[in-house]
Protein backbone atom coordinates (compact mmCIF):
# COMPACT_ATOMS: atom_id res chain seq x y z
CA UNK A 1 0.00 0.00 0.00
CA UNK A 2 1.36 3.22 -0.78
CA UNK A 3 1.35 6.30 1.21
CA UNK A 4 -1.70 8.10 2.27
CA UNK A 5 -2.33 11.26 1.18
CA UNK A 6 -5.03 14.39 1.10
CA UNK A 7 -6.79 15.75 -1.58
CA UNK A 8 -8.88 18.55 -2.98
CA UNK A 9 -11.22 18.16 -6.08
CA UNK A 10 -13.40 20.76 -7.61
CA UNK A 11 -15.93 20.66 -9.90
CA UNK A 12 -18.26 21.98 -12.67
CA UNK A 13 -19.69 24.21 -10.32
CA UNK A 14 -16.56 25.78 -8.46
CA UNK A 15 -17.25 23.44 -4.82
CA UNK A 16 -14.79 21.70 -3.57
CA UNK A 17 -14.49 18.00 -1.81
CA UNK A 18 -11.63 16.97 0.32
CA UNK A 19 -11.10 13.22 0.17
CA UNK A 20 -7.57 10.78 1.21
CA UNK A 21 -6.07 7.80 -0.25
CA UNK A 22 -3.45 6.06 -0.73
CA UNK A 23 -3.72 5.16 -4.40
CA UNK A 24 -5.07 8.33 -5.90
CA UNK A 25 -5.26 7.70 -9.89
CA UNK A 26 -6.79 4.98 -8.75
CA UNK A 27 -9.43 6.92 -6.32
CA UNK A 28 -9.71 9.87 -8.63
CA UNK A 29 -10.69 7.37 -11.48
CA UNK A 30 -13.28 5.86 -9.08
CA UNK A 31 -14.72 9.54 -8.65
CA UNK A 32 -15.00 10.05 -11.89
CA UNK A 33 -16.73 6.80 -12.68
CA UNK A 34 -19.32 7.97 -10.37
CA UNK A 35 -20.15 4.73 -9.28
CA UNK A 36 -21.17 2.98 -5.53
CA UNK A 37 -16.93 3.78 -5.04
CA UNK A 38 -17.38 7.09 -5.75
CA UNK A 39 -18.43 9.77 -2.86
CA UNK A 40 -21.87 10.76 -2.90
CA UNK A 41 -20.93 14.52 -3.21
CA UNK A 42 -19.01 13.60 -6.42
CA UNK A 43 -21.24 11.29 -8.35
CA UNK A 44 -23.43 14.05 -10.40
CA UNK A 45 -20.78 16.07 -11.29
CA UNK A 46 -19.85 16.58 -14.67
CA UNK A 47 -16.30 17.29 -13.95
CA UNK A 48 -13.61 16.47 -11.50
CA UNK A 49 -10.01 18.83 -11.18
CA UNK A 50 -7.84 17.77 -8.63
CA UNK A 51 -6.33 21.28 -7.23
CA UNK A 52 -4.69 20.13 -4.45
CA UNK A 53 -3.02 17.02 -3.12
CA UNK A 54 -0.47 16.36 -0.54
CA UNK A 55 1.21 13.23 0.84
CA UNK A 56 1.07 13.18 4.55
CA UNK A 57 2.52 9.32 5.64
CA UNK A 58 -0.09 7.07 7.70
CA UNK A 59 -3.76 7.14 7.53
CA UNK A 60 -4.14 8.17 10.91
CA UNK A 61 -2.66 11.46 10.49
CA UNK A 62 -4.59 11.45 6.86
CA UNK A 63 -7.71 11.47 8.54
CA UNK A 64 -6.92 14.03 10.82
CA UNK A 65 -5.91 16.53 7.85
CA UNK A 66 -8.96 15.63 6.05
CA UNK A 67 -11.49 16.48 8.99
CA UNK A 68 -9.44 19.62 10.00
CA UNK A 69 -9.90 20.61 6.05
CA UNK A 70 -13.63 19.67 6.23
CA UNK A 71 -14.23 21.89 9.12
CA UNK A 72 -12.36 24.98 6.89
CA UNK A 73 -14.64 27.76 5.49
CA UNK A 74 -14.53 27.29 1.70
CA UNK A 75 -12.20 31.04 1.53
CA UNK A 76 -9.84 29.07 4.06
CA UNK A 77 -9.74 26.13 1.24
CA UNK A 78 -10.02 28.21 -1.37
CA UNK A 79 -6.69 29.34 0.41
CA UNK A 80 -5.30 26.11 0.63
CA UNK A 81 -5.64 25.41 -2.97
CA UNK A 82 -3.79 28.95 -4.14
CA UNK A 83 -0.40 28.57 -1.96
CA UNK A 84 -0.20 24.73 -2.36
CA UNK A 85 1.33 23.73 0.90
CA UNK A 86 3.86 21.36 1.67
CA UNK A 87 3.10 18.74 4.31
CA UNK A 88 4.59 20.54 7.15
CA UNK A 89 3.05 24.02 6.35
CA UNK A 90 -0.19 21.79 6.06
CA UNK A 91 0.25 20.64 9.10
CA UNK A 92 1.10 23.79 10.59
CA UNK A 93 -1.35 25.84 9.28
CA UNK A 94 -4.11 23.21 10.54
CA UNK A 95 -2.40 23.55 14.15
CA UNK A 96 -1.29 19.81 13.63
CA UNK A 97 2.55 20.46 13.48
CA UNK A 98 3.01 18.90 16.83
CA UNK A 99 1.80 15.86 15.50
CA UNK A 100 4.37 15.19 12.68
CA UNK A 101 7.47 16.06 15.17
CA UNK A 102 8.69 13.49 16.89
CA UNK A 103 8.67 14.13 21.02
CA UNK A 104 12.48 14.59 22.56
CA UNK A 105 11.07 12.89 25.10
CA UNK A 106 11.44 9.40 22.73
CA UNK A 107 14.53 8.86 22.44
CA UNK A 108 15.63 9.52 26.24
CA UNK A 109 15.90 5.81 28.27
Amino acid sequence: MGTWSVYILRNERNALYTGISNDLPRRLAEHRAGGCRSARFTRGCTTLEMVYHCQLGDRSLALKVELRIKKLPKKHKEALVAITPERQQLLDRLDLGAISAPDANDNQS
